[in-house]
């Protein structure tokens, strides 16, 4: 998890200008500080990478729903430009848990003991761009749809129940580290971002691609078919249960390895 706490140097600098301000002000030096106003951008672009955040740390909050008589959840996320990483949850008891940025509380309903979360970049603040980070209950089945444009979404699906799971962005990369037993199917696209795909050591999948002239597929410790679109780990055999992963992208380049 990213760290929360500002780079020193940023208040500084800015407690220094305010400082220059009012001295200017009170006409106790002669200076023309309207030449430097380019730099609140620098300290802008700084601040974002450094801390992928534009707001004070106050603004990412720690979250945690018990799980209850829920038998089964849906979970959506649409976080535009924000990060976000998403993993299974080793507490037990709980339904979801992790950080979330201002105003984006996953929304809960549930029904007939299935519950639906919904996590919305449209209901922030503006300005509050702290990254995501879910983690979900192992002990019940999922189907998730996460969507990003210029955020990048990671994914690590080892110990979670998962009946569905849809992936896309339209800039931000995308990784993923497939399940590490039986699983439901695994979309995953982008258009400009890079995707990169990890199935577990010992675990049989299979992995469809679809690229255009524009992208290209690097394959690690994966066989080919005939066609170069399909990869299979060694475990895989066709007359038995597999992951499968579909994985679509128009201009980034698709990575597929086993390990972890």
């Amino acid at each position: 998890m990213r760290s929360q706490r500002s780079p020193f140097f940023i208040p500084l600098v800015v407690i220094i200008i305010g400082g220059i301000l009012l001295l200017n002000n009170f006409f106790l030096i002669d200076a023309d500080l309207t030449r430097f106003w380019p730099i609140i951008f620098v300290l802008l672009g700084v601040q974002v990478l450094i801390r992928g955040d534009l707001a004070p740390s106050w603004q990412a909050q720690t979250f945690g729903i018990t799980r209850g008589s829920v038998e089964s959840a849906s979970l959506e996320i649409n976080s535009a430009e924000i990060d976000v990483r998403l993993k299974s949850l080793q507490r037990v008891g709980r339904l979801i848990s992790g950080q979330y940025t201002a105003r984006s509380r996953p929304r809960l309903t549930v029904r007939n003991n299935h519950a639906t979360l919904v996590m919305q970049r449209g209901e922030t603040w503006l300005f509050s761009l702290a990254d995501w980070d879910v983690s979900l209950a192992q002990d019940i089945p999922w189907k998730l749809l996460i969507s990003a444009h210029l955020g990048e979404l990671q994914a690590d699906l080892r110990g979670l129940q998962l009946e569905r799971a849809h992936l896309a962005t339209g800039i931000g990369n995308i990784k993923v580290i497939c399940p590490d037993r039986e699983a439901g199917p695994i979309y995953i696209r982008s258009t400009f971002g890079e995707i990169q795909v990890t199935v577990p050591t010992g675990v049989p999948a299979i992995v469809r691609t679809e690229t255009s002239p524009f992208s290209k597929v690097i394959v690690s410790n994966l066989k080919a078919d005939t066609t170069g679109k399909f990869y299979a780990t060694r475990e895989y055999d066709p007359e038995l249960p597999a992951v499968q992963v579909t994985v679509a992208a128009t201009f980034g380049n698709i990575l597929l390895t086993v390990g972890e």
